[in-house]
């Protein structure tokens, strides 16, 4: 019974975007008519990833015709009102500035991706302002090249920030305020080896330093600059015992003696990153921010610095952890692998880096759709490359100009097949598009994973072209009417005629397998970054052109 109705909505989801379903959109449908199943969401999951996967092998007349016959009432074109997932927040127009701080220390990744195109997309709903700000405050790990890739990455986006600031501008007035907070008792600087410092905060126990009067912790505070590493902090004065190991007197401002990607070694004093996170977000003003939940310890604190300091409280909201399963997503193991020569760079086809499905072949718009799909919640689920891939896909399909690649070629003759002019559609459905034309006879080139599965005395179709059918180690025409072969035909193969001027094509796969074969001439009008669909293959973006070879990276089937 569950099968039919997972059939039901898979065809209308199938239906209504392009004739791709995806399955995040049908689990609530099938749950909402049947709530019994929602003590098997797993298998359910299963069965409905596996249906769908099958309806989207359908063409878009046969999942009208399925649905038409299951259920025509899901035909009907009902108008749906856009889910809004900030609707929560109870929002005035105009009354909100958000921000997304990103650390230049790595390349952003999908999970960069959703914090801001969330954050960016409140503010434009509501006729506010975003800003993009640069979170430098660790000049050990400040990197100048990763500035302009943030900025170039989620330009690419499609994000244009109302302003873009650097929190490395504003050390003067982190240092007004870390002094203010010394005068009026809040704060002191502790001169205890940082060993000491962590056993102290783990037991809950208070330091001699926290009793300086404020005359000495000024002394003190003056005698940092010139310091060395380690010699002195500013911690701020809460509670040792507090259930909140984030309020235990935390850290406000440290020596690093290191120079610094934008000012070079101005400055010594660096604030850290919840200073530095409460206090910019209190001069610019930032009404609302949205953030992954590993900083939700980090909210009681931030709140406490600002009312500390008199600034109006931000709101924060924390959302799930955001990445796909089995991808990584450190910074620090990435640049590992690199080392290591396990990946190829940042880009690597196996990541989820910005530059990677960039260059894998992914749309800016497939991403904004798919992150934004995913809502604002807290509970952890697992997504998969499959729930990205049907995002992409829904607009890759109708843009996508269709070719032949014959991996491994193997060529073959069939006996008595007539010289043909055969003419194959760029598009299966758009034929404005235009044709491929090919001039034949009896010499062809296959796959040779098809040849090997050739049986004797079954006819098979080579794509659009003729009927042939293997008589032992001959290969005889057979007929070149589609007709016939739908009667009695075993497979359907797609082939290029064995001609001088095909092209010689390499296919980057995920796993960093590479597929070397033969493309038909007309791939060689591509323009790099073009993105294409070879046929039984996938979707293939053309990374790079050589002098006899074209080099494409597999996006996905």
């Amino acid at each position: 019974m569950s099968q039919q109705i997972i059939l039901k909505y898979a065809l209308q989801n199938a239906v209504r975007y392009d004739g791709n379903a995806n399955p995040g959109a049908i689990i609530g449908k099938v749950l909402a008519e049947n709530p019994e199943l929602r003590s098997k969401v797993k298998e359910l999951s299963k069965e409905i990833k596996t249906i769908v996967k099958e309806v989207n092998k359908l063409s878009k007349k046969e999942q009208e015709e399925k649905l038409k016959n299951l259920d025509p009432s899901l035909l009907e074109k009902k108008q749906e009102k856009k889910k809004d997932i900030f609707e929560f927040l109870h929002i005035k127009e105009g009354a909100i500035t958000t921000a997304f701080p990103p650390e230049p220390s790595k390349y952003p990744h999908i999970g960069h991706a959703k914090a801001i195109l969330i954050n960016y997309e409140l503010a434009k709903k509501y006729s506010g302002k975003f800003i993009l700000r640069f979170e430098d405050t660790n000049p050990k790990l400040a990197e100048k090249e990763f500035y302009k890739i943030h900025i170039d990455n989620y330009e690419w986006l499609g994000i244009n920030p109302d302003e873009i600031s650097y929190a490395s501008d504003h050390l003067e007035e982190f240092y007004k305020y870390a002094e203010k907070l010394i005068k009026e008792n809040f704060a002191y600087v502790c001169s205890c080896p940082q060993e000491i410092i962590k056993e102290k905060r783990f037991k809950g126990e208070e330091c001699l330093c926290r009793y300086i009067l404020a005359e000495e912790n000024m002394e003190r505070w003056q005698k940092m600059p010139k310091a060395k590493e380690g010699r002195y902090i500013l911690r701020l004065k809460i509670e040792m015992q507090h259930k909140n190991t984030s309020m235990r007197d935390p850290a406000l401002m440290r020596i690093i003696d290191c120079k610094h990607a934008r000012t070079g070694k101005k400055y010594r004093l660096w604030p850290t990153y919840d200073f530095e996170n409460s206090v910019m977000d209190g001069i610019q003003n930032i009404t609302h921010r949205l953030r992954s939940k590993e900083f939700e310890m980090r909210n009681e604190l931030q709140r406490y610095i600002q009312n500390r300091l008199n600034f109006k409280e931000t709101k924060i909201y924390e959302f799930a952890r955001f990445n796909l399963e089995g991808v990584e997503s450190s910074g620090r193991i990435i640049r590992e692998k690199i080392s290591k020569k396990e990946l190829v760079g940042w880009d690597d086809p196996s990541l989820t880096t910005l530059v990677a499905l960039k260059r894998r072949g992914f749309l800016p718009k497939a991403i904004r759709e798919f992150v934004l799909s995913t809502g604002i919640t807290k509970t952890e689920s697992v997504l998969t490359w499959d729930d990205l891939i049907i995002h992409n896909k829904r607009l890759l399909d109708p843009e996508c100009n269709r070719y032949f690649f014959i991996e491994s070629p193997k060529e073959i003759t069939i006996e008595k097949a007539p010289e043909q002019d055969v003419e194959l559609n760029l598009h299966p459905e758009f034929k404005e598009k235009g044709i491929r034309k090919f001039k034949v006879q009896d010499k062809f080139l296959i796959e040779e994973s098809d040849y090997k599965e050739l049986e004797n005395n079954k006819v098979y179709r080579l794509m659009d072209c003729l009927n042939f059918t293997k008589k032992k180690n001959k290969f005889i025409f057979h007929s070149l009417e589609y007709g016939q072969y739908k009667k009695q035909g075993h497979k359907i193969i797609h082939w290029l005629p064995n001609q001088k001027d095909l092209v010689k094509v390499e296919i980057l796969m995920p796993d960093k397998e590479i597929k070397n074969g033969l493309a038909e001439p007309l791939v060689k009008k591509l323009n790099v970054d073009g993105e294409i669909q070879f046929e039984r293959k996938g979707f293939c973006r053309l990374d790079k052109k050589e002098k006899n070879k074209l080099k494409f990276w597999f996006s996905h089937k």
